[in-house]
């Protein structure tokens, strides 16, 4: 079932169900496919403006698509960009977090969620 605020037959509609289907075909559970669908849809919206409210991380990022692309089958460190980190770190009201590199952010949110 496509995010709220997503109406049947819409092209967003489509995108969840194309999204939920592919990830399916690559082995994921139907939960986490859904999962995975709602968020590329959600993040969609709100980098088109069709979100009634977004974060500045969803609006300015790169896109999804070109973002998996770069940060994909490639050496170094993986997981969240420093910017995703201040971003949670600004939901759960971390003090200093402005002055905090991206390796403080992860210890400060205890190395992930």
């Amino acid at each position: 079932m496509p995010p709220r605020g997503v109406k049947k037959g819409t092209k967003r509609a489509r995108q969840y169900e194309h999204v939920k289907e592919s990830e399916r075909k690559r082995g994921a559970s139907e939960d986490v496919a859904e999962e995975i669908a709602a968020r590329t849809v959600n993040k969609a919206r709100a980098r088109s403006g069709e979100a009634a409210t977004s974060s500045a991380l969803s609006r300015e990022d790169i896109s999804s698509g070109r973002r998996g692309g770069l940060r994909s089958h490639r050496k170094g460190p993986r997981g969240r960009t420093r910017d995703q980190l201040y971003e949670e770190a600004k939901r759960r009201n971390i003090r200093g977090r402005s002055k905090m590199t991206k390796a403080e952010l992860e210890r400060a949110l205890g190395g992930g969620r």
